[in-house]
């Protein structure tokens, strides 16, 4: 009979399991929309110049930018999990690549926000390549590995950061050789990302002020 502290922690531990796998299984269809969302915009565009009401056209566009932009947002807060040590390098695994698939979308994300991707094209073809990359960084190991992994297929493993090996008769699971060095890398490039862009926060704070003092000056 199982005790107490056995059921909760046995509790726990599935818990946690189906979540990764629930969320590591509807990313591809949040990845799908954000995609045809961000690839739509010459269509929606193209429709606002056929809307005879301003307030109409507003709406709209509002209503596209919104949706747009909350897709990227809630698919790059979902795919922080697969940074985590103890969800990519146990249990069953995940994608290989999904932890470069996340630094890839918060480049996206970046450019975004530091740029302005509606009004420049160069801004939008780079979000768009960024986008595409880690899309195809993500649902290719997720497809071909992970959903795959019970036809048969001989590489479909290697697209999985766990794999099984034998030891003293006892399968154990086990990192792929490439999962540490591409979570920890992924790691290490989003801290020098995010300290970039901090430096870069702060430095045109100080002209923003500077020119703010200046306006005030010549007034």
């Amino acid at each position: 009979m199982l005790s107490g502290d056995t059921l909760a922690t046995s509790l726990t531990q599935g818990g946690a399991s189906w979540m990764v796998a629930s969320v590591a299984a509807v990313l591809p269809i949040l990845w799908a929309f954000t995609l045809s969302l961000h690839f739509a915009r010459p269509y929606v565009l193209r429709f606002l110049q056929s809307l005879t009401l301003r307030f109409g056209g507003d709406v709209w566009w509002l209503s596209y930018v919104l949706t747009r932009d909350a897709l990227l947002v809630i698919t790059l807060v979902l795919s922080t999990i697969f940074l985590f040590p103890d969800v990519y390098l146990r249990g069953d695994g995940l994608g290989i690549t999904a932890p470069v698939a996340t630094l890839f979308l918060m480049w996206a994300a970046l450019v975004k926000l530091l740029g302005d991707p509606d009004d420049k094209p160069s801004h939008f073809q780079l979000q768009s390549i960024l986008l595409l990359v880690a899309s195809v960084l993500y649902i290719v190991p997720q497809i071909y590995g992970m959903e795959a992994a019970d036809q048969g297929l001989s590489w479909s493993s290697a697209l999985v950061s766990m794999t099984t090996v034998t030891r003293n008769g006892v399968d154990i699971a086990v990192p792929q050789p490439m999962a540490e060095p591409i979570l920890w890398g992924t790691i290490l490039l989003i801290g020098i990302t995010g300290g970039l862009v901090f430096v870069r926060f702060l430095l045109k704070l100080g002209t923003n002020e500077a020119g703010e003092a200046s306006a005030l000056a010549e007034a």
